[in-house]
């Protein structure tokens, strides 16, 4: 650690310093900066060039002034430190307790930057993660491993869902170590205090660690934040052989931070305004979930976002798309009629969910259910549409069953309580009995063993 202070600060600009003449600064190596007043604030170096060294503030840049600032580099970069006492603690967004609870002292501190799992190291995702909620685990599953973001808007229940999910999540097999790390980025008091007292009153929160950066606190924590998660899940999952599912909501609030830093150095814009580097930015967090050979443990990630303006091709969630495997897409037509969780099935896609499910981790008939599920839905939407030209009765005895059909699945199968946790042989179960409602020879996707087995029909037989 240095004890030289520079007091060399050129420029000021929102969140950046920029100061001159220091020919030693590291990448992400954190700084202290003491104002004229004697306060002190966090930062950490962004870029370094040709002497010149770009320091991004935590805190407040108001008050700062390019005379009186002076700066002093302190040889490390962001670090935190790791133990088992983090579980059933609640962190600000650097890591400093929110719960009026003592700091994590601890001889092992593990740097925040993390790195991306090596290719070659890694273990195919595979093993069911079961969320208790039909419309994931029978139609999208969560595989051990995964990276599988949830698409949400403005005013929809992803909060809800986030807390149910954090609530309900267990591996079918007990013995296995499973913790959930949360960290919720710029959200408002009020959602603060919604996932604090839904994680404290459901007991979630002694198999938690939470991190909250509120809407009103220094939008550079909101950089900060979804490492310090990584890390303490990497620490549960890599050292203390647990399975982690880190929530990360709302990375909307993250990439609006990167925005904000790009524009105060005045980069070249890439799509929509946002920098040309985010992608590579975003797989930085994303790829740190996984599985790694002769590890016990893993990290599945369930990011959040809302899509601006409900437009899934906006930047956002178009790369997060590239990176991750599939998407939750959540439904503001659901929504407007009461159904919750609002999840548009057809929309959404767990591209490793063959991995997870099948005899042994599931159900024989899961691939299956799933398929019909999909086929008759997607058959009954497309007759709501031609029903508003032509009428339901131009309609065959036929279709109207797979008209109705689709009513059923979102009133039966994908709407469920809040506090309604169905384990996969109950939503297997609620798919065999709307299959009853339709022909027996219409199920083209169910195999005959599974009809005979599963099958609700009077004459199980095609």
């Amino acid at each position: 650690m240095s004890d030289v202070y520079y007091k060399t600060v050129n420029q000021i600009t929102n969140v950046l310093l920029f100061v001159e003449g220091v020919k030693d600064a590291a990448y992400s190596e954190l700084v202290e900066v003491q104002l004229e007043d004697g306060r002190r604030v966090t930062g950490q170096v962004l870029d370094t060039r040709d002497g010149l060294a770009i320091v991004q503030s935590f805190g407040e840049t108001s008050g700062m002034n390019t005379q009186q600032t002076r700066v002093r580099f302190l040889g490390t970069t962001a670090r935190l430190n790791v133990s088992t006492d983090m579980l059933g603690r609640v962190f600000d967004g650097m890591g400093r307790p929110r719960d009026g609870g003592p700091q994590i002292y601890s001889n092992e501190s593990l740097d925040i930057t993390g790195a991306a799992i090596n290719p070659y190291a890694r273990e195919e995702p595979s093993e069911f993660i079961q969320t208790g909620i039909s419309a994931i685990d029978g139609m999208n599953t969560l595989v051990r491993g995964q990276k599988l973001p949830i698409f949400s808007g403005s005013g929809l229940p992803h909060n809800r869902l986030a807390a149910q999910i954090a609530r309900q999540a267990k591996l079918l097999n007990d013995s296995e170590g499973f913790g959930v790390v949360f960290a919720g980025i710029g959200i408002n008091s009020e959602e603060a205090n919604f996932f604090k007292r839904e994680f404290e009153e459901t007991g979630a929160l002694d198999k938690s660690v939470m991190f909250l950066n509120l809407s009103s606190e220094p939008s550079m924590e909101r950089i900060i934040l979804p490492r310090l998660a990584l890390t303490a899940a990497e620490y549960l999952a890599y050292s203390q052989n647990m399975h982690v599912l880190v929530i990360l909501t709302d990375m909307t609030n993250y990439c609006e931070s990167l925005h904000e830093i790009s524009a105060a150095r005045n980069e070249v814009p890439g799509r929509r305004g946002y920098p040309g580097y985010m992608y590579t930015d975003l797989a930085t967090i994303y790829e740190r979930a996984g599985k790694i050979h002769g590890r016990k443990g893993s990290i599945t990630q369930l990011p959040i976002l809302t899509m601006p303006g409900d437009d899934i091709t906006h930047p956002i969630p178009d790369l997060t798309g590239y990176i991750t495997e599939g998407q939750i897409v959540l439904s503001r037509d659901l929504h407007r009629k009461g159904v919750y969780p609002n999840i548009d099935v057809l929309l959404s896609l767990s591209r490793l969910m063959n991995q997870g499910i099948g005899k042994g981790r599931t159900r024989e008939d899961h691939r299956g259910v799933a398929d019909q599920l999909y086929a008759a839905y997607a058959r009954g939407k497309e007759l709501r549409s031609l029903t508003e030209i032509v009428g339901e009765e131009a309609l065959s005895a036929n279709d109207k069953q797979f008209l109705a059909f689709a009513d059923k699945f979102e009133d039966g199968f994908v709407n469920q309580g809040y506090s309604e946790d169905r384990d996969i042989e109950k939503t297997l179960s609620i798919g065999w009995e709307l299959f009853k409602d339709l022909d027996v020879r219409e199920m083209k996707r169910l195999k005959d063993e599974h009809i005979a087995k599963y099958g609700k029909w009077d004459n199980a037989a095609k």
